[in-house]
């Protein structure tokens, strides 16, 4: 599960002193035990009980002109510093069923019941209210490939709640939650590890009941862009889909490539043609992906081809 780390109660301390520490060079948020030495600060943060409502009514009278360019995340966040590439700081707010949000707009914009895990290490701490709950689960990231379907050796290790002081790091690719409402609305701070890279390692939801990947939460611009080139962009982009789809660092970002040049083909054939050499690679992710959109791409070929489809098919 996410590692709990215990803090003493020490002094409160206003945002610009954590932010101090976090900007020291000698930080390295892919540094577990060196994330997990900034728990104290950000637990001293916590027992300032003024400095997140003050942040917000400044934000408020501002028209919330920072959030607009900083905060890429939904309403549920509160951005509260974005300086460096290394790292970010932000509050969470956690609705309950009984809250009105939640009734007019369901659970799932709050990422409830979505087991999963991250591609990144954070570090938080209950700020408000009783916290939310989450089953904790372990996963040996190396044993995996990442295509769904797959068989994920899935640890269960306890459920349990974020309370108000607790302090908890989450590690990139071993630790797997399957978050759940608060019993009344509650605020989390957050240190996120940030990198350029992230948007090229592969986070994933879960079935906890099977223990298989469900899917592949990641998505990046550039899987957009392929698709906008395969279209488009003529011979030169069929060049530079070669290219990615042959030597891109990012395996799932080979694999976009190919399944973009099969949707572009121009008849189902030449498409499964394409999926086929995929089938071939020697990386595992590319060989699998391709074979389930062959698979895919086989069963839609009636309708694709414009021809009738039996009701039972």
């Amino acid at each position: 599960m996410a590692r709990m780390i215990p803090c003493e109660d020490g002094d409160p301390i206003e945002l610009a002193d954590l932010i101090e520490a976090l900007n020291d060079d000698a930080f390295d948020p892919g540094d577990e035990e060196g994330f997990a030495a900034m728990a104290p600060l950000l637990r001293r943060l916590a027992g300032n009980r003024d400095f997140l409502a003050g942040l917000a009514v400044a934000e408020l009278k501002d028209r919330c002109a920072r959030q607009s360019l900083e905060n890429r995340y939904s309403a549920q966040v509160i951005m509260l510093h974005r300086a460096s590439e290394k790292y970010f700081i932000r509050a969470n707010f956690w609705p309950s069923p009984q809250d009105s949000v939640v009734r007019n707009s369901g659970l799932a914009p709050f990422f409830y019941h979505v087991p999963h895990d991250h591609n990144f290490s954070f570090l938080t701490v209950g700020y408000l209210g009783p916290g939310y709950w989450s089953e904790y689960y372990e996963y040996d990231y190396e044993k995996v490939v990442g295509f769904p379907g797959e068989p994920v050796g899935l640890r269960y290790v306890e459920t349990s709640r974020l309370e108000p002081g607790k302090v908890m790091l989450y590690r990139a690719h071993r630790d797997v939650h399957n978050q759940l409402p608060a019993d009344s609305l509650s605020v989390s701070i957050n240190i996120m590890e940030a990198s350029n890279r992230l948007p090229f390692l592969s986070q994933y939801r879960f079935d906890v009941k099977s223990c298989q990947i469900a899917g592949i939460l990641t998505r990046s611009a550039t899987e957009a862009l392929l698709a906008l080139a395969a279209h488009q962009g003529g011979g030169n982009a069929r060049d530079l889909l070669e290219r990615f789809a042959a030597h891109h660092p990012c395996d799932r970002i080979q694999f976009a490539a190919l399944r973009e040049m099969a949707i572009a083909a121009p008849d189902v054939d030449t498409g499964l043609d394409i999926l086929a050499r995929g089938t071939g690679s020697p990386v595992r992710l590319v060989a699998e992906m391709s074979r389930q959109e062959m698979n895919r791409l086989q069963a839609g070929r009636d309708w694709i081809e414009g021809r009738p489809v039996s009701a039972g098919a």
